[in-house]
């Protein structure tokens, strides 16, 4: 059966497969990003770490709503019925991440907003008084900030959770059809954005904190990569001979070199090296964390698409 032939069939077999191009695995990205940007922010507005004038925790709001508006714009992009996107928040399906994830898209800007406006930087202050006015109100109720602070790490882990639930959620594609996805994802996504917290602090104890908080995430990815390799090997046929897409199949050498040796590896030893003063912080090693969850997202996307159930021959 040649290449066209087997593409045909597939679409027989599930008409409502649809090709996913660079937009999907952009969107993912984006979403575990700001995942974990929302999680830090929330640790820090819990631990009162927001009263400090160069904390971090005042501008992660803003850049999270700009990445994750960048996200939903790609995601955009991709829809084919684009005019008919306010349907999914006329109803809420409980079974269908989709319209667990359209909605918790929505509710997290009103928290970055909250979590924005607790301690706004000085050039929104002095060029929108009415902000500093909201700031000082909250800045009154310390047990409402201690709360903004939960409800982000809360939102940040279900937003984290949902970029790997709704690949996991479509059983066409075996590789994707894994209980591990949606923790890759959002411990991929943690370490992503303590990477790019690390870049962006003006503290050095938050730089160094953030990188040894990294370095954690970055162990536990490879722990997580491991056991979801694991769970395919182990598991029925078609979902072994998956996992022999990115083992030694046409994505082994991306996933190998890209993400797991220049984005996880390396980085993990370089960031080892600085937290112990061996070697200066720098920022190459935040970017390759980063360009490393980027291709992992890449890689599970287009991987998972060339697997499928019917000719189970990759």
């Amino acid at each position: 059966m040649n290449e066209y032939t087997t593409t045909r069939h597939n679409e027989l077999v599930d008409p409502s497969l649809h090709i996913w191009g660079w937009e999907i695995p952009v969107y993912l990205f984006v979403g575990g990003l700001v995942a974990g940007m929302m999680i830090i922010t929330g640790y820090f507005l819990f631990k009162g770490k927001y009263k400090d004038s160069a904390c971090v925790c005042r501008v992660l709001p803003l850049l999270g709503m700009i990445i994750l508006s960048a996200g939903m714009l790609a995601l955009f992009f991709d829809l084919d019925h684009k005019l008919y996107t306010w349907r999914l928040y006329t109803t809420f399906k409980f079974a269908s991440p989709m319209s667990w994830g359209a909605w918790i898209l929505i509710v997290v800007y009103p928290v970055m907003i909250a979590s924005f406006l607790i301690n706004v930087p000085e050039y929104f202050s002095k060029k929108y008084p009415w902000m500093n006015k909201i700031s000082l109100k909250l800045g009154e109720h310390k047990y409402a900030i201690k709360n903004i602070g939960v409800i982000n790490m809360l939102l940040g882990g279900l937003l984290g959770i949902y970029t790997g639930v709704l690949l996991s959620a479509l059983g066409a594609r075996p590789l994707w059809n894994s209980s591990m996805l949606w923790l890759l994802f959002l411990v991929s996504g943690l370490s992503a954005a303590s990477a790019f917290v690390h870049m962006v602090a003006k503290r050095a104890d938050e730089r160094e904190l953030l990188a040894k908080a990294d370095n954690g995430f970055l162990i536990l990815e490879m722990f997580v990569i491991a056991l979801f390799i694991i769970g395919m090997v182990t598991s029925t046929k078609v979902h072994n001979e998956s996992a022999l897409v990115l083992l030694s199949g046409i994505y082994a050498p991306v996933f190998w070199v890209f993400v797991v040796g220049l984005g996880i590896v390396i980085p993990l030893i370089m960031q080892l090296l600085a937290v112990n003063h061996k070697i200066k912080h720098t920022p190459i090693a935040p970017i390759m964390v980063i360009v490393g969850g980027l291709i992992l997202r890449f890689v599970i996307v287009y991987a998972g698409q060339y697997t499928h159930w019917a000719d189970a021959a990759f």
